[in-house]
């Protein structure tokens, strides 16, 4: 099962100028299989995100999900924004907030005045789990046929 899967995408050649509208949009339900699938490609085991006794022995609620995978995913709607990863440029967030098993995580991007994203990760209780999130890009994306090419389809 992918880590990240669409549910909602507005394809554009370019992310929209006016600020606020609406680029992309993912809603991800994080699952436990999908954290120890991350931990293992990062290797990243701390036992905080693999063992619920042990992270609950740390102060949190059960295991939560890596900080790194939260802001992979927002990344990845960041580039889709800003017409594929060859034009991010730069990438800022803020851990705000834990994700545990189930909670079900909103990451969009936003047109946030020229080059720039503003990016949200809301969870299903309207929680910030990133903040003060903005991605620059370069402003030329390649139309959807060239960037088709490069990726070799």
């Amino acid at each position: 099962m992918p880590l990240a899967r669409a549910v909602r995408h507005t394809p554009r050649s370019a992310p929209c100028a006016r600020a606020g509208a609406l680029v992309t949009e993912r809603r991800i339900t994080f699952t436990r299989e999908q954290i120890a699938a991350y931990a293992e490609a990062s290797g990243d085991h701390n036992p905080i995100h693999l063992d619920d006794e042990f992270a609950r022995s740390a102060g949190l609620p059960g295991v939560i999900a890596h900080g790194m995978l939260q802001m992979g995913i927002a990344a990845t709607v960041a580039a889709e924004a800003a017409g594929g990863p060859d034009h991010l440029r730069r990438l800022f967030v803020r851990f705000a907030g834990m994700v545990e098993p189930g909670d079900t995580v909103t990451f969009r991007a936003e047109s946030n005045g020229p080059n720039k994203l503003g990016l949200s990760a809301l969870n299903q209780r309207g929680e910030a789990v990133l903040t003060k999130a903005v991605a620059e890009y370069d402003g030329h994306p390649l139309p959807s046929g060239e960037r088709d090419q490069r990726r070799g389809a």
